[in-house]
């Protein structure tokens, strides 16, 4: 996960570059992508964003998504066990969901430093 040492959580454009590289998309494979597409499409299309999902899921995690109707908002969930690991909140299904993968996926990554870290 080379790109993530320079990442910035505060923009899409990042967090779409970091769940990319979660995918497997080689640094330079996002490069020219996004010199060639303007952008990665995983905070507006299911078709791009579910694949994230079923890979999280093969991980272990459980993702669930409902409707709250008393708020008006759509809840995205990942789960392990039952246990409630992140949670997010939108008006838009697909927001909510972006949001939570993009949680656990930085999350996973700074697992993955800590333990290179604590090798050394």
């Amino acid at each position: 996960m080379k790109y993530l040492k320079k990442i910035n959580m505060n923009t899409w454009i990042d967090k779409n570059r970091l769940i990319a590289e979660f995918m497997g998309v080689d640094q330079v494979d996002i490069d020219t992508w996004c010199d060639e597409h303007t952008e990665l499409k995983y905070q507006t299309s299911w078709d791009w964003l579910m694949p994230v999902i079923e890979k999280i899921e093969t991980l272990g995690y459980t993702f669930e998504k409902n409707y709250q109707p008393i708020d008006k908002d759509w809840q995205s969930l990942i789960v392990k066990g039952n246990d409630i690991l992140y949670q997010e909140f939108d008006n838009e299904s697909i927001k909510a969901s972006y949001y939570v993968v993009c949680e656990l996926i930085a999350q996973l990554w700074e697992k993955k430093i800590r333990l290179k870290k604590s090798k050394l």
